[in-house]
């Protein structure tokens, strides 16, 4: 079962991914995607950390999501990915300007396949004004259609808004 579960900043979307996680009844291993690169950022990953269980396993992987996605998934595990938009990030501020289309694709081929339960966090900022900056609106654009090929692979989709979820795909738990 893979669920995209999608949502504005502080839209409540994580804290929703960790009570499926937990209500699942599965192993858990959280992969954070963040790099540490600010104190902002430092804070929002301390708060994530502190709700989070501390039997749930981490790994923390910022660029290649696909390989980590094939080597932990499992019958009786739930991955939890947070998030795919700073995954995206990322890969749009490496170097290698191959990179990204090429760790997407991996992600989208393997994700039909795993095994077990996986839950994919992302921030959906498509709803607002467009940007002045070309990599602002790289980043709205190549989220957009991660998003939408991520939901073309997922059992269910859901949309999170103030803390309440809106079932986009799929069967309501």
């Amino acid at each position: 079962m893979r669920e995209l579960i999608l949502g504005g900043t502080r839209s409540g979307k994580s804290r929703l991914a960790e009570r499926h996680a937990e209500a699942s009844g599965l192993e858990v291993v959280y992969i954070a995607t963040s790099r540490p690169l600010d104190a902002e950022m430092d804070e929002r990953i301390r708060q994530h950390r502190a709700r989070r269980p501390l039997h749930w396993a981490l790994l923390e992987e910022p660029l290649a999501l696909a390989r980590v996605l094939r080597e932990r998934a499992a019958p009786q595990r739930c991955l939890l990915v947070d998030c795919l938009t700073l995954w995206l990030t990322n890969l749009l501020l490496e170097d290698d300007g191959q990179r990204l289309a090429e760790e997407r694709e991996a992600l989208l081929e393997c994700l039909p396949h795993l095994p077990g339960r996986i839950l994919l966090v992302s921030n959906e900022g498509g709803l607002g004004v467009v940007p002045l900056g070309e990599l602002s609106r790289r980043y709205l654009d190549e989220a957009g259609t991660l998003h939408q090929a991520v939901a073309e692979r997922c059992e269910r989709v859901t949309l999170t808004v103030a803390g309440l979820p809106l079932i986009l795909k799929g069967e309501s738990r």
